[in-house]
């Protein structure tokens, strides 16, 4: 699967909802060929991918690559992988994400204490990341400045910064990461993703 149109002449042959799911595990989590980013090193795929779990302290099957770098193509924007384009790495873990659903729960507790404060732009990014939260997905981009500094600058967002633009396998991309609880809210993300898609190429 090459480009956008093959992409998609693909998908409209799932006519039923449940081919629909098994097309996004086969061609998004099943590991269905090596990402275009990495395309002909596996082993730099590997490393990378490797480097991400140790990090975390999770399991190497954790960790996938979404987006334009999967594919070579964003079927959204249709647009082609471009060196103007993210990394987009996700992580999969239950320990991890209620780690950090903890802290989270602490600063909102600040918050209604008055004891932090935070712009109106914070206030509508974090209201944008709790209703990503409910979902099962953790966005440490929409979180206020002072919560990234407090709790995620040293172990997520530098972390992310040091196998950015050329120092590591990936190459010269900013790498950006994102967490879910549990690989059910990951499928169902972009289950719900896909038929809105799906709807849209069949009208």
């Amino acid at each position: 699967m090459n480009t956008v149109k093959e992409f998609d002449e693909i998908l409209l042959s799932m006519q039923l909802p449940q081919d629909r799911i098994e097309f996004i595990r086969k061609y998004f989590f099943h590991g269905t060929g090596t990402p275009y980013v990495f395309k002909n090193k596996e082993n730099e795929y590997f490393d990378f991918r490797n480097k991400i779990s140790k990090q975390f302290n999770i399991n190497f099957h954790e960790v996938f690559i979404v987006g334009s770098a999967k594919f070579g193509f964003s079927y959204i924007k249709k647009t082609e992988f471009s060196y103007e384009s993210d990394i987009d790495v996700v992580l999969v873990n239950e320990k991890l994400f209620d780690y950090y659903f903890e802290k989270i729960c602490d600063y909102q507790y600040e918050i209604d204490r008055n004891n932090k404060s935070i712009t109106l732009n914070e206030k509508n990014k974090y209201e944008r990341f709790l209703q990503y939260m409910v979902k099962g997905w953790m966005r440490p981009d929409l979180l206020p400045i002072s919560f990234q500094v407090d709790l995620l600058k040293n172990d997520w967002f530098e972390f992310f910064s040091s196998i950015s633009y050329g120092k590591s396998e990936v190459g010269n991309y900013k790498v950006a990461g994102g967490l879910y609880r549990n690989y059910k809210y990951l499928e169902k993300y972009y289950k719900i993703g896909m038929e809105n898609y799906y709807s849209k190429l069949t009208m």
